[in-house]
């Protein structure tokens, strides 16, 4: 039997892994502001939402948007290049979680209507991101154990879902951001993103290596200059910003911790570590590492440490961003450093808005377009991992199709668990925690129940289903 050796280099030492390349410092700020142009929409609008709902003035919202922006660099700094145990070092991008502002709204709301305005509100909820936080750290190593059931079937179904389900953002980004919003689905705003998305497109078809995998960072430089004879690029965020601003911990008062407002909270930050290891599995086989137990439950580490730290800052729950996934993927470049820089482009852009406002002037059509490039990639780097795992097998097809329709749902028709209990509705509401649930589900039924699951002894936990047969199930 041969002997399996570890590559090395004509001096004998041990090749550095793409992962942990370190580029030159050039490529490393243009790069990670590639990252940031990615998620630099999916960050600011948690806050914008929640602080509109509120009913915060003006002044303070660019104090949430700004506390967003740097507590998603510190978070991305944590989880890139790590701290002791904490910290998966992949390239990967934490941010503002998307998943909880359903959730925060209803306890704000409840929390204005018993004690009367924002300066109640907001403590309320950082208190139970506190202790939400606190749980996912604690949690990180059982919960990452959960990995054996995460096959490359189930990780494929599940990667697809992710670029599905943020697919749909990326069309309302392409006629203007969202249903109400001025222009909204004119013809100018949808060929500005079909601009953008040739664009990148034809740069990432016609340029060079670096320059090639600049190409979405170039198609979003040419559509917004393009949107400023259509008039769609608006220079207001860059007068009324400040320059510099320190975050101010506490600003809207200390936590108060609510016991319903914990509950939810704690539900929202089980979903989110749900699909935090599966953005984990994704990421590992798109870079070629192995996302294993000890690498997932450093991430979750870092996702609560982060998330529990937050709200100091006046900032929320920090989960993993699945767009910065597809960047990964399309651009090839796999260094955690390049995203380490983007996160530390994330803390200037808190600590100095007005950095954070230049940003802003991508408009919303042109992020759709780069959107549709970056969220596809996703979902095609999901259908490759379903191609690897072979689709032979009647059980796989049942269930990669199920699992599909579960998480396309809530996709289709969001109001569909309307009806549901609060705690439903959170888990379901997310295409990608439910498709991702009923994959699990599936997956013990057909290789872990009975005969099945004893026939896995001995495979190693993040490939436990058994190869597919040659034909039926």
């Amino acid at each position: 039997m041969a002997l399996r050796t570890t590559p090395t280099t004509d001096d004998g030492s041990t090749p550095t892994h793409p992962v942990d390349e370190v580029l030159s410092p050039p490529k490393l700020f243009g790069t990670g502001l590639q990252h940031v142009a990615a998620m630099y929409a999916g960050v600011v609008a948690p806050p914008l939402i929640v602080g509109a709902g509120v009913g915060l003035s003006p002044g303070e919202l660019a104090l949430l948007i700004s506390a967003s922006l740097f507590t998603a660099g510190l978070a991305t700094l944590l989880q890139t290049l790590g701290v002791w145990r904490i910290g998966a070092r992949l390239p990967f991008v934490n941010g503002v979680s998307f998943a909880g502002v359903a959730p925060m709204l209803a306890v704000a709301k409840g929390s204005i209507e018993s004690k009367g305005g924002p300066k109640d509100a907001l403590p309320v909820v950082f208190g139970a991101v506190i202790v939400a936080g606190v749980l996912c750290f604690l949690a990180a190593p059982y919960f990452c154990r959960l990995v054996r059931f995460f096959p490359p079937v189930v990780q494929g179904t599940v990667i697809t879902l992710i670029g599905v389900s943020l697919l749909p953002v990326a069309v309302n980004w392409a006629r203007g951001g969202s249903p109400g919003a001025p222009g909204y689905g004119s013809a100018k705003a949808v060929c500005l993103a079909a601009f953008t998305l040739a664009a990148v497109v034809l740069g990432n078809r016609l340029l060079r290596g670096f320059w090639q995998q600049m190409s979405l960072l170039i198609g979003l430089a040419v559509g917004t200059a393009a949107a400023f004879p259509l008039g769609l690029a608006d220079f207001s965020a860059v007068g009324d910003a400040q320059v510099f601003a320190l975050p101010s911990p506490f600003h809207f008062g200390g936590p108060q911790f609510d016991a319903a407002a914990i509950a939810s909270m704690c539900i929202v930050m089980v979903v989110s570590m749900t699909e935090s290891t599966a953005d984990m599995l994704a990421l590992g086989r798109i870079v070629d590492r192995e996302a294993d137990e000890p690498t997932l439950a450093a991430g979750l580490r870092a996702d609560g440490l982060a998330t529990a730290v937050s709200p100091v800052f006046n900032g929320f729950a920090c989960s993993a961003f699945a767009q910065n996934i597809g960047l990964v993927a399309l651009t090839g470049v796999r260094s955690r450093f390049v995203v380490a820089a983007g996160g530390g482009i994330l803390v200037l852009l808190g600590l100095f808005p007005v950095l954070g406002s230049l940003v802003s002037l991508v408009p919303q059509p042109v992020l759709g377009g780069a959107g549709i490039v970056l969220f596809g990639t996703v979902a095609a780097s999901g259908i490759r991992t379903l191609a690897e795992a072979g689709m032979e097998s009647t059980s796989h097809t049942v269930l990669v199709s199920v699992s599909l329709g579960v998480g396309i749902v809530p996709i289709a028709v969001p109001s569909f668990y309307d009806g549901f209990p609060e705690a439903v509705r959170t888990l379901m509401h997310s295409g990608i925690s439910a498709g991702c649930l009923a994959a699990v589900l599936l997956n013990l039924l057909f290789h872990h129940v009975g005969s099945a699951g004893r026939s896995l002894q001995g495979v190693p936990p993040w490939q436990s289903s058994p190869p597919p047969p040659t034909g039926g199930s």
